[in-house]
């Protein structure tokens, strides 16, 4: 959690190496041990998050060792594409969970991410597990490597829209 606080040169090497070995070997960990039993047509998946692309602040370490585990999804795909197997992630917009307690400022961002999101709404665990769904079935079948983001649309936004003058 300190981790999350002041500015990312305050990671210290235990909290930077915490945040990879927890979001990003982990995910390669399962992957080299399941592999003797994934078969043609299996799907792994991962959760990722809007800040391994763009800065979200108080994300920090975070947003690093998730911009790993982005990269290890396309080099797990690669991996396991001879054998029939895919490897997506998906990135999910904010969720009230206990997870997201931890983030500073979380409740400002949540409404702010309605507000932006083309779509003008948060989403769900619902939500998400609809998508992993969908990426371990058969409708997925040649989808490898991806992110599937599941954000209302907040991640095509550039800039908030302004104002409206009344």
């Amino acid at each position: 959690r300190d981790e999350l606080n002041g500015p990312y040169y305050n990671t210290s090497r235990e909290g930077f190496r915490t945040a990879m070995d927890i979001s990003v070997y982990s995910f390669v960990a399962l992957a080299r041990a399941f592999q003797p039993w994934m078969r043609r047509g299996g799907a792994m998946l991962c959760m990722t998050y809007y800040g391994a692309e763009k800065v979200v602040p108080h994300y920090n370490v975070m947003g690093v060792a998730k911009s790993a585990l982005e990269a290890s999804t396309r080099y797990l795909a690669y991996d396991f594409g001879p054998q029939g197997v895919r490897v997506n992630a998906i990135s999910a917009g904010p969720i009230r969970t206990l997870a997201a307690a931890g983030v500073s400022g979380f409740k400002d961002m949540y409404r702010q991410f309605a507000e932006m999101a083309p779509l003008r709404e948060n989403i769900t665990t619902e939500d998400v597990g609809n998508a992993a769904v969908f990426l371990c079935s058969d409708m997925a079948a040649h989808i490898t490597g991806e992110v599937l983001y599941v954000d209302s649309g907040y991640n095509i936004m550039g800039v908030p829209e302004p104002p409206t003058k009344e």
